[in-house]
């Protein structure tokens, strides 16, 4: 069932993405900004759909947010495979942007993304224009200096530290850098049916630490070819992880502590929040 709506929901986020870039002039950063959105999980988005639907609400009144937030997500890697930032040359498989085309062209289909993001949060369908503000200001404040960038500015610093990073240092800069859109996308449903988001912080929380430990975890036994992208990066650097901290046991043990924690978060939706059960339980599954 869980593999079935994944990709269900993947399909859907796809035709949208294709859709709202279809009056894009034709030229390069267009083409760079499909690029970067093609492939991937679409968790994020998939999250989106799942809180909707948990809220009695479709595919149709939702999805302008969950292509949102994954041309926010496209956006961060773009950027953060730059030279300047984690110098990557490979992201789901292929040649990451600035190596395909250059630089200039990476930055520049990332702040398109960007952008692009918060015209598909403005989008009638999405209800209200009150709700609509109400998700482009909580989108603004997980990705900017107090979520997503934050985090990885404070990841980068960490390169330069006179020592590694403890534990809720870790912890501090992971719910920003991969927790905080994480969480928005989990509050999406609640705001589009004007009801309270907070039950579903808990999940998000527990969540979005389970899928980094597990990212830590996949960068120290994953298979380079099935994640798509550079592994070991984080031992050659020296850089502190959950799994330097916790052992590669240790860190295994802590995200199922927090899947269950998150499934845990879920009991007042009953059968209902299933499809969010098994996301969680899958994202210390994965292979990429």
């Amino acid at each position: 069932m869980f593999p079935e709506r994944l990709a269900a929901a993947q399909a859907a986020i796809a035709t949208h993405l294709d859709a709202a870039m279809t009056a894009l002039p034709d030229q390069q950063v267009a083409h760079a900004m499909r690029y970067a959105v093609t492939g991937g999980k679409r968790l994020r988005g998939f999250l989106v759909l799942e809180s909707a639907a948990l809220h009695g609400i479709g595919t149709a009144a939702a999805i302008d947010a969950a292509a949102a937030v994954e041309c926010l997500h496209a956006y961060s890697l773009v950027h953060d495979d730059l030279p300047a930032m984690d110098d990557d040359a490979l992201r789901r498989g292929q040649p990451t942007v600035h190596v395909k085309w250059d630089e200039a062209t990476a930055i520049l289909a990332g702040d398109a993304l960007q952008t692009l993001a918060f015209q598909l949060l403005t989008e009638p369908a999405l209800g209200t224009a009150e709700r609509r503000l109400a998700l482009v200001a909580q989108l603004a404040r997980a990705s900017g200096a107090e979520g997503m960038v934050l985090g990885q500015a404070l990841d980068i610093a960490a390169e330069t530290a006179p020592a590694p990073l403890t534990l809720d240092q870790i912890t501090r800069l992971q719910a920003g850098k991969t927790g905080a859109l994480i969480g928005w996308s989990a509050m999406v449903g609640a705001v589009l049916a004007g009801a309270d988001p907070a039950p579903l912080g808990g999940y998000a929380r527990a969540l979005g630490l389970a899928f980094q430990i597990a990212d830590d975890v996949l960068d120290v036994e994953g298979d380079a070819a099935k994640a798509g992208k550079a592994l070991r990066k984080d031992a050659a650097a020296g850089k502190a992880t959950f799994v330097s901290l916790l052992g590669l046991e240790g860190a295994k043990s802590r995200a199922a502590a927090l899947v269950a924690e998150a499934e845990a978060a879920l009991a007042p939706y009953g059968a209902r929040a299933e499809g969010l059960r098994a996301l969680a339980r899958y994202v210390i599954a994965r292979e990429s």
